[in-house]
């Protein structure tokens, strides 16, 4: 039945609000979603997730390019290995065995846990945009942007080999297993290319949906060869969960200015491991 994953609609509002405000790509919420309640293969909720995931970045991204804090120079810069390391990702996500795959998910959900624990609380951002600025900004900025508030940031970004290293171990894990590239972005452009935070979250959302719609485009055309009931059940999926992270992104940009970031990503820290968990003991039990 066409209406068989109908439920989908509310939980992926709820999902994509959640994402939304605490800066996460919805599809670390569907691919374990799509895995332990669904039942469906990896390889084939992997690909589902962040097919939805695309369209919930969307509004994102442009909401980011309205406010003109995106550095295109050095999202490109990054495109340029995060989309050929997605590619290999997504040809390796069919290839590799679905049990191997799970392990991976889940070692990549502990880490993703991890990430927030140590993610900095909102003063320790303020000081590092302060350090910033002192170091690489101001007259010493070998880049200066002027927001669409009239804002002008000036900074120079430092260790770009080291950037497109990491975000290219992030772009293979997003083909792979749909999660990892917005994480290692946001705390290696603010920590280790010295990029002010406003500029990192932007420059990470676009490269983020860029590399994430290359990798649901891989997916979409693995699902194609297959076709049959796989394509038939992510077409199922998608109607209600597409749908949804659209109306579910504009409600957590709202969200985000009610709850503390710092308390929403201890609580998602505290969820993720208990999904990975979840993950890890279908394998290993």
């Amino acid at each position: 039945m066409i209406f068989q994953y109908w439920y989908l609609l509310p939980v992926s509002i709820l999902v994509a609000t959640t994402a939304m405000a605490s800066g996460i790509g919805g599809a670390t919420f569907f691919t374990p979603i799509f895995i332990l309640v669904l039942r469906l293969p990896p390889e084939v909720a992997i690909g589902t997730g962040l097919i939805t995931e695309v369209f919930g970045f969307t509004s994102g991204l442009y909401a980011y390019a309205h406010k003109r804090l995106i550095n295109y120079k050095l999202g490109f810069n990054l495109l340029i290995v995060t989309i050929p390391a997605a590619l290999i990702g997504t040809w390796m996500s069919g290839r590799v065995d679905p049990d191997i795959l799970k392990v991976i998910l889940g070692v990549g959900l502990f880490g993703v846990a991890l990430s927030f624990l140590r993610a900095p609380e909102h003063k320790d951002i303020v000081r590092m945009d302060d350090t910033i600025e002192e170091n690489y900004g101001g007259k010493k900025g070998e880049i200066c942007q002027i927001t669409a508030a009239g804002e002008k940031i000036c900074y120079t970004v430092c260790n770009k080999n080291q950037g497109r290293l990491i975000s290219g171990i992030g772009g293979l894990f997003v083909g792979l297993i749909s999660t990892g590239l917005g994480e290692m972005n946001q705390y290696f452009l603010l920590q280790l290319c010295r990029v002010p935070s406003k500029i990192s979250l932007a420059t990470s959302v676009f490269v983020v949906a860029l590399t994430a719609l290359t990798a649901a485009s891989g997916h979409l055309i693995q699902f194609f060869q297959t076709g049959g009931d796989t394509l038939t059940t992510v077409f199922r999926i998608v109607i209600f969960t597409v749908p949804g992270v659209i109306i579910g992104a504009q409600l957590g940009s709202m969200v985000a200015n009610l709850i503390s970031k710092h308390t929403l990503e201890r609580f998602l820290s505290i969820l993720f491991i208990l999904i990975a968990a979840l993950t890890l003991g279908e394998v290993l039990l």
